[in-house]
């Protein structure tokens, strides 16, 4: 049974607009086949993960977390505790035991998989950094997460954007480099070495994000994509083989929803790059990592207009 949305848990999140669908598919990479999973009128929902078996995809609506079973596709609310409401920053552990999520206090959170209490895992910095956390990575071994931090300067709340790392032993959180501000969609590479993430690091354009990738050994910064596209939310194929990103056409500015976007796969052997799919989307399509564990397949969501 799905509980019905409180008015605080929907305060921030998208609705659908007249006529429009949320629909999840899943697309083989290597044949370019697409199909559709699930499809809803009633509840926008957003940024699909896949779970580590391979039946449950993940994805959030209206403040919420929600599982979709593949064997049996519907929305299933995962029951919890102690969550504020939810943005659409969320991963899976990599032995597929706990959720991480970003929730719109500006904070990250753990849960269990099949739901429980959460447990608020980053600290509060002095209120005059107004401060927040937006979760978009987790390294192989599952002991740290990309994260990005936004914070205030000189009184504009979204001025800074740095990428940021949270030990999940030790609890230390350290600032990437110096954060390549603005930057989003931290992922980290399959040895644990290195982040992709997209930012306007060698932009002379407001707004004309490329893909990025930055060793931790010695902070050493490689553009991986160079074109008049707008290009976000880098997440590799466990197999370390290729990138598949969310590419906006040129001139956009951030990462919005309902534009014409294509799904891109980069080739981390050769640097070529393909196009998977073109849809209606963006904002919510593939802001984290939607890999089948085989590297075989993406999960992806549009939202076409009746």
């Amino acid at each position: 049974m799905i509980s019905p949305a409180t008015p605080e848990q929907v305060r921030w999140a998208r609705k659908l607009g007249p006529q429009q669908r949320a629909e999840l598919h899943i697309i083989d990479v290597t044949t370019g086949v697409a199909s559709l999973v699930f499809s809803s009128g009633e509840r926008l929902f957003e940024s699909p993960n896949w779970h580590p078996d391979g039946r449950f995809i993940l994805v959030n609506a209206d403040g919420l977390l929600f599982r979709i079973d593949l064997k049996d596709p519907k929305l299933v609310e995962i029951p919890s505790t102690g969550l504020p409401e939810l943005n659409n920053d969320h991963l899976i552990s990599p032995d597929g035991k706990w959720h991480y999520l970003s929730a719109n206090d500006g904070h990250i959170y753990r849960l269990p998989f099949e739901g429980g209490h959460a447990q608020q895992i980053t600290v509060a910095k002095p209120a005059t950094r107004r401060f927040k956390h937006f979760l978009h990575g987790i390294s192989p071994d599952g002991a740290k997460l990309a994260y990005v931090g936004v914070e205030d300067l000189n009184g504009d709340e979204w001025g800074r954007r740095a990428l940021w790392m949270l030990d999940l032993d030790s609890g230390t959180e350290t600032q990437i480099g110096d954060g390549y501000s603005p930057a989003d969609g931290p992922d980290f590479a399959r040895d644990g070495l290195s982040l992709f993430f997209n930012s306007e690091y060698n932009s002379a354009i407001e707004g004309h994000a490329q893909i990025f990738q930055v060793s931790f050994a010695d902070q050493k910064v490689d553009q991986l994509t160079s074109d008049e596209r707008v290009n976000w939310f880098p997440h590799p194929s466990p197999d370390g083989r290729m990138l598949a990103y969310l590419s906006y056409e040129p001139g956009t500015v951030g990462h919005p929803a309902d534009q014409p976007v294509k799904l891109r796969l980069l080739s981390l052997e050769n640097g070529t790059i393909r196009e998977l799919v073109d849809l209606h989307g963006g904002q919510g399509t593939i802001n984290v990592t939607s890999w089948s564990k085989d590297s075989k397949h993406l999960a992806y969501i549009s939202y076409p207009l009746d």
